[in-house]
């Protein structure tokens, strides 16, 4: 067959409809329905990778709970035989099947897993902390910037559930500040995100919306199975950052908003002050509900300039956007900038969370201004 033809009969047209499984699938071998459906997808599945490193992960688990004993090999499998008591090894804990990988993969059970995945947390993060963050749900707007902070946040485990929301599919100019690969083209964001962090933490739990934030579907993004304790708004939509505002302020959710210029990170304390003004009040003077009328990056460039600070955005932002719909099409960000975002959300969220002092405002980390 000719390679044209072959590609066109190979070739995945809706990429982002086709791959949207986003879960993994649980199976305990204790349990014999389970070890069937199991037994079924190995046969099923003649390509399946499997992964079984459950030993290393049990050597891991052990020596971490004695921290003041140095194992020899023998005494460290003597303690594990101990601890299996005569459980069988493939028995132990849960195998993890990862559709889109077409992997299985033996881990721990949820406690021992999370146990020894955040072991290095500690003390940084407490023992009393970690099970109060355990509670806690974020909800992130925007995966653009909004994937290195959920990432973060997933790597750190500040939470028990992380709920996200775009629209948008993976595209090529996304990677000069998205980590993910030429693989996931016309994947939708959310897609993405949402296996990444299955593949590091599979029991920490991650809600989608692939049609991003809209009215249908906004009341069930701040409350559905428990309201939001923090909304992370990082999306370009301006409707959708004024909309988010508005409910959060409705009901009492704090507000985090960063951006990839100076180190800019926004923080606003619905939770606290029932009468702050969103964006504080920097958009006062703006009639909101023109904005829907604003269609081209040019029209919303004054709005943006609002948003962000004329006076306090970098001088190369202010270049930008005289540029906007000359030279580019959009307001540029850089790679270390929303990596450096990620990380400072995170710590923000985590500090109230845990109900540590912090209140509304602005703030910058211009690594330009402290490093130089």
């Amino acid at each position: 067959m000719h390679f044209t033809e072959q590609i066109k009969k190979l070739k995945v047209t809706d990429n982002h409809l086709i791959n949207a499984v986003v879960k993994p699938i649980f199976f305990k071998l204790s349990n014999s329905l389970e070890r069937q459906k199991l037994e079924e997808l190995i046969d099923n599945q003649p390509q399946i990778c499997i992964l079984d490193e459950i030993q290393s992960q049990l050597q891991e688990l052990i020596k971490l709970r004695y921290p003041k004993i140095k194992f020899s090999s023998d005494e460290l499998e003597r303690k594990i035989s101990a601890y299996l008591n005569n459980q069988p090894l493939e028995e132990y804990g849960v195998w993890v099947y990862y559709p889109w990988k077409n992997t299985l993969v033996h881990l721990l059970d949820e406690a021992e897993f999370v146990e020894v995945r955040t072991n290095r947390n500690q003390y940084k993060i407490t023992p009393e902390e970690e099970i109060t963050l355990s509670t806690k749900k974020i909800g992130i707007i925007g995966l653009s910037v909004g994937k290195a902070i959920a990432m973060t946040i997933a790597l750190e485990r500040i939470c028990g559930e992380l709920v996200l929301a775009d629209f948008d599919v993976i595209e090529l100019s996304n990677l000069n500040r998205i980590q993910t690969g030429v693989h996931h083209f016309n994947v939708k964001k959310t897609v993405v995100v949402a296996r990444e962090i299955a593949e590091i933490d599979p029991y920490l739990k991650v809600t989608c919306y692939h049609d991003g934030l809209t009215d249908e579907n906004i009341t069930d993004f701040f409350t559905k199975d428990g309201k939001l304790d923090i909304c992370i708004e990082v999306c370009d939509g301006l409707t959708t950052k004024i909309e988010a505002r508005q409910k959060a302020k409705q009901l009492g959710i704090p507000v985090v908003m960063t951006t990839s210029d100076r180190g800019m990170n926004d923080i606003e304390r619905f939770d606290k002050e029932n009468n702050r003004a969103i964006f504080h009040g920097l958009i006062n003077d703006i009639n909101i509900e023109k904005i829907n009328d604003l269609h081209t990056n040019k029209e919303k460039a004054p709005i943006v300039e609002a948003i962000i600070g004329k006076e306090t955005m970098s001088d190369e932002l202010k270049i930008s956007m005289v540029e906007i719909s000359k030279t580019i099409t959009t307001w540029p960000q850089l790679g270390s900038c929303v990596v450096m975002g990620g990380a400072i959300v995170c710590n923000v969220c985590r500090r109230l969370l845990l109900n540590k002092s912090m209140s509304s405002g602005r703030f910058f980390i211009d690594l330009e201004k402290i490093i130089y």
